[in-house]
C-alpha cells in the first residue's frame, strides 16, 4: 500500500500538535517524557518540530497521558479549534 503525500492542511496540524506537545512538556526533559511514553526520543522531537506531523493514534494517546493532556484537548488542537469534539460534529 502506497501512503498519499499529506496536505498542507496536515502539515499544518502536525505543528499546532507539536508545539501543544512541547508547550505541555514544559521544562520536563524531553528523554524522560519520551520514556513515560514508550516512545524514542527522536520521534517525541519529530513530532514536536511538525517534521513527523502524521504520529500514530497511540503515540498521541500515550504522549497525552504521558502530560497529562486530555486526548480531547490534543484533537481539538489537531482540528485548529477550541471546540470539544462533540461541538464540532
Amino acid at each position: 500500500m502506497v501512503r498519499q503525500p499529506l496536505t498542507p492542511e496536515q502539515i499544518e496540524a502536525g505543528r499546532r500538535l507539536g508545539a501543544l506537545l512541547r508547550q505541555a512538556r514544559a521544562g520536563r526533559d524531553l528523554a524522560e517524557v519520551a520514556h513515560a511514553a514508550g516512545i524514542s526520543p527522536e520521534t517525541l522531537r519529530k513530532i514536536e518540530t511538525g517534521r513527523l506531523p502524521s504520529p500514530g493514534f497511540g503515540t498521541i494517546v500515550c504522549l497525552g497521558e504521558a502530560l497529562n493532556v486530555p486526548l480531547q484537548e490534543l484533537a481539538a488542537t489537531w482540528r485548529g479549534s477550541d471546540l470539544p469534539l462533540e461541538a464540532a460534529s
